[in-house]
């Protein structure tokens, strides 16, 4: 008698259930995808696999009068969307910020800025309006950047590492004003400038209200020409107005409005540019008569400074450094003056302390975020005598020190003198600070130096290191009357309180923002 047979069905089974299998595999493989790697959101009861539509309808209101329908995934054909994405799409905010871009990008088209055939990057948009309004408008090769991805509008990446290889781009956009939050502006821009194809044109929105910031934003693209700027409602109550700048990419030429040598830094010769100069007519008086009572005069007076920060925007810098010169202790000016009352504009500074009298010295060793450069500020590099004698003026007391002043070691054969004398290094302030910071930052400076501004102050216009310093508060010693002894003036210092006030004015003249300190 013969067996059934049974090798068919079990054969047909087993092909049944390796399809199902492989089925399942498909399906979890496309979801890990589109969940982990593309950073996409999904929905379980799609997996992700259907995209909008076909009768998916997304309307505009134009600029002007009447309506358009707009298919949705005409911008976003042959991607997969999931039902979140296409309720953003349809939401109220999406739809005002396309209209915003759509009229902004159909003026630049009109005047020749952009075209439909034009490729064209948006940078650090996190959702991809501006994209989308470019698609809608018919620029089709059109993609968005951001730290996390929301494709298809916008892939992964940032404004200071832009994914995409140099000269890519004929057209880049950086709308709400993006650029003056980005942690590092310089890098942005230089990295927009990369991408960026000869001849082509970025488009920059920001809220650069003054001379001061929109100067300092052009500083940032050096191979680039300015070619328009226009101010423009905003989009909404959280930018109310922007100004839109206009930059061609033109790579053989270097603009700048100082004289700039290739490491970014400038030459022997420099001329403060007018901008900064507008801020000087802005100032507080220089006090023309010599006070009486210098100890009271100059205190009151500091209630009176114009800051720099008070008259401007300071955003667009690359970096942001306050230099004490003569810092003495942590808390005679960096602690209780710089810290607390100067105004920052959320802004963390670089701080550097210059301070050659070794008493302090130990103190900064636990100030992590000020870098100590325990050395004398002179004129070149050499060694000094420091010399500490008691100021009866000046009520300073840490233990049993008096203001120091440093001199050539030569000048004390002289004799002269009998108090405390050091040997110390004394370093070219002009040269570290040529070699420290560029013309891209902005640099605000202390100067305390016990008489020796009449050395540094010239060596500083000397180099051209004087066209780096944003904003000095400046110390000027001379035969003040003391506080001690009425009716007479201090022996310390042979200078006058006129050649201060000429050292004072000339700055100002030259274009530079100086306060006068106590």
């Amino acid at each position: 008698m013969m067996e059934p047979t049974v090798g068919k069905p079990s054969f047909l089974r087993n092909i049944l259930v390796r399809v199902l299998l492989f089925s399942v595999l498909i399906i979890v493989v496309r979801f890990a995808y589109v969940v982990t790697i593309a950073g996409e959101s999904c929905n379980l009861g799609d997996f992700c696999f259907f995209s909008l539509p076909d009768n998916f309808n997304l309307v505009t209101i134009g600029a002007g009068t009447g309506a358009s329908g707009i298919t949705a995934n005409k911008a976003v054909r042959s991607n997969i969307v999931s039902p979140s994405r296409r309720d953003m799409y349809t939401s109220k905010e999406w739809i005002k910020a396309v209209n915003f871009y759509s009229s902004v990008f159909q003026d630049l088209i009109s005047e020749g800025y952009l075209s439909q055939s034009a490729k064209s990057l948006c940078v650090e948009t996190q959702y991809g309006q501006d994209v989308f309004a470019l698609k809608e408008i018919g620029v089709e090769d059109s993609i968005g950047i951001f730290k996390k991805s929301s494709k298809p509008l916008v892939i992964s990446g940032e404004g200071h590492r832009i994914p995409f290889d140099g000269n890519t781009f004929d057209f880049v956009f950086v709308g709400g004003a993006r650029l003056e939050k980005a942690s590092k502006p310089l890098d942005f821009a230089s990295e927009i400038v990369r991408t960026l194809k000869p001849e082509g044109f970025a488009v920059v929105h920001v809220r650069a209200k003054d001379e001061y910031s929109f100067n300092s934003f052009l500083d940032l693209f050096n191979s680039c020409k300015l070619v328009k700027s226009r101010d423009i409602d905003g989009i909404d109550s959280s930018l109310p107005y922007i100004r839109e700048i206009v930059l061609k990419k033109e790579s053989d030429l270097i603009l700048g409005h100082r004289e700039n040598l290739p490491d970014g830094n400038v030459a022997n010769k420099c001329s403060v540019p007018g901008y900064k100069q507008a801020f000087v007519r802005k100032a507080e008086p220089l006090i023309m008569e010599e006070p009486l009572k210098p100890w009271i005069t100059m205190k009151r007076n500091i209630k009176n400074i114009k800051y720099l920060p008070s008259m401007a925007d300071i955003s667009f810098k690359n970096r942001y450094v306050y230099v004490d010169v003569g810092a003495r202790s942590y808390g005679s000016s960096i602690g209780s003056w710089f810290k607390k009352q100067y105004p920052k504009q959320n802004k963390t500074f670089d701080v550097y302390a210059i301070e050659a009298d070794k008493t302090f010295h130990e103190e900064y060793k636990v100030k992590k975020k000020v870098k100590l450069l325990p050395y004398a500020a002179w004129v070149r590099n050499e060694t000094l005598s420091f010399q500490i004698n008691h100021d009866p003026d000046k009520e300073v007391v840490v233990k049993g020190r008096g203001m120091g002043r440093i001199q050539p070691v030569q000048s004390l054969s002289d004799g002269g003198f009998d108090g405390e004398v050091d040997r110390i290094q004394g370093f070219d302030f002009a040269d570290w600070l040529k070699n420290t910071v560029t013309d891209k930052d902005f640099v605000v400076m202390k100067m305390d130096v016990e008489g020796t501004e009449f050395d540094l102050i010239p060596r500083l216009f000397e180099t051209g290191a004087i066209c780096l310093i944003d904003e000095i508060f400046l110390e000027c010693h001379y035969n003040r009357w003391q506080r001690c002894c009425p009716g007479q003036r201090s022996p310390k210092y042979k200078k006058t309180y006129e050649q201060c006030l000429e050292l004072f004015t000339s700055l100002r003249q030259n274009g530079v923002l100086v306060h006068q300190w106590w």
